[in-house]
């Protein structure tokens, strides 16, 4: 049964943000519109497995919808942070850095998740990954001491990624 079902759909996740990302774009909540979502939930990851040979396993979906909760309250704060730089320091007093953020991560879905953090996050953005996949360029609008944006990342962000990619 297991492998039936595995066949018939080999990303669980991805069909069902499929079937949400349709229906609300398709802006009707209809039965019909929620059924064809769901076949096409069901038919795009399978014509695209070929393309995702390692793709993780096992994710913990409990630990990625409180990442995603705490990413979307970090975006809000972020939002007011850079509005009170913007508003209140002159150009002259920022103090922008490129922080190297060394990475424990190893697969390709969390490091992009986690860049994607960084550069949604107002006033942090991802600028380059190494050709090794071990360390993440950041550039921060102002960051008066660089290591506390690269540990606030790597303790906040990258740990919990730890704990969702098993």
């Amino acid at each position: 049964m297991t492998k039936a079902f595995h066949w018939l759909v080999p990303h669980p996740f991805l069909t069902v943000v499929l079937t949400l990302v349709w229906v609300l774009l398709q802006n009707d909540f209809s039965a019909g519109m929620t059924v064809f979502g769901l076949i096409l939930g069901i038919i795009i990851p399978q014509i695209t497995a070929a393309w995702w040979p390692d793709r993780p396993q096992k994710i913990r979906a409990g630990k990625m919808f409180a990442y995603m909760l705490l990413v979307m309250w970090d975006i809000v704060v972020a939002n007011v942070q850079v509005a009170w730089i913007i508003l209140t320091k002159s150009t002259a007093k920022m103090q922008p850095a490129w922080v190297v953020i060394p990475l424990d991560l190893r697969q390709p879905e969390a490091i992009s998740i986690l860049a994607g953090t960084i550069t949604l996050t107002p006033g942090t953005v991802s600028a380059d990954l190494s050709d090794n996949g071990h360390s993440l360029l950041v550039h921060a609008l102002d960051a008066p001491d660089p290591d506390a944006v690269r540990d606030d990342i790597k303790h906040r962000y990258e740990r919990r990624l730890k704990e969702i990619f098993v």
